[in-house]
């Protein structure tokens, strides 16, 4: 039996020993771990990559390459790229109205510093076993396929013109919408335009060399 692919944790701290002491913690809970110095990483990695659960702490050093996004502010771009991911905020400089704004930008929990390690691993494997029960196909790549059909949803085709494109049935094509309905987490057309959008799907990845 092939067995159920690992979790994906994306971690953000801009501490090169704070990413290397919590990336060894996070695997303990079985999963694959991403670390990122900055927001700017983390977001160009989201739109290409599986995210099961995000990590960042609240301040953010800027530099040449980075935007100067706080952990609030990645917690916000982050929810517009992938709406139903979970995330959870770290900061060693805890207030009311910083949780406040924590949770109401989407958070999932608010942690302060130092982090008690037990109860950490707690958080994250509830949250993980949370997305185990959740909807199998949320979240994961299109097939290529799938990435063909949703090119010609986006250029205005029906259903019926893509079948005859594809010289399938439409009632194929239908299957492959409803599962990038799925794996994007939207409902209908209108979502699904603003989510390409917002994901920049169909947009070349940037030039890093």
């Amino acid at each position: 039996m092939k067995s159920r692919a690992k979790q994906h944790i994306f971690f953000v701290d801009d501490k090169p020993e704070v990413r290397r002491v919590v990336g060894r913690t996070l695997k303990q809970v079985d999963a694959k771990v991403s670390c990122f110095a900055c927001a700017d990483d983390c977001l160009e990695q989201l739109r290409y990559e599986r995210c099961n659960l995000l990590i960042t702490d609240v301040r953010l050093i800027t530099g040449v390459k980075m935007s100067g996004m706080d952990g609030i502010e990645l917690l916000t771009q982050a929810k517009r790229l992938a709406p139903w991911l979970p995330v959870l905020v770290i900061t060693g400089y805890g207030s009311i109205p910083m949780a406040i704004r924590a949770m109401k930008a989407g958070a999932l929990d608010f942690i302060q510093k130092p982090l008690d390690r037990q109860e950490f691993l707690r958080v994250v494997r509830s949250v993980l076993q949370r997305n185990a029960r959740a909807h199998r196909l949320l979240g994961r790549p299109l097939t290529k396929t799938e990435t063909i059909v949703l090119r010609l949803i986006m250029d205005g085709k029906t259903s019926k013109e893509i079948a005859e494109l594809r010289h399938c049935t439409e009632s194929t094509i239908e299957f492959h919408r409803r599962n990038i309905h799925k794996k994007l987490g939207v409902h209908n057309l209108v979502e699904l335009i603003n989510r390409v959008h917002e994901m920049k799907l169909f947009e070349p990845p940037k030039n890093t060399g």
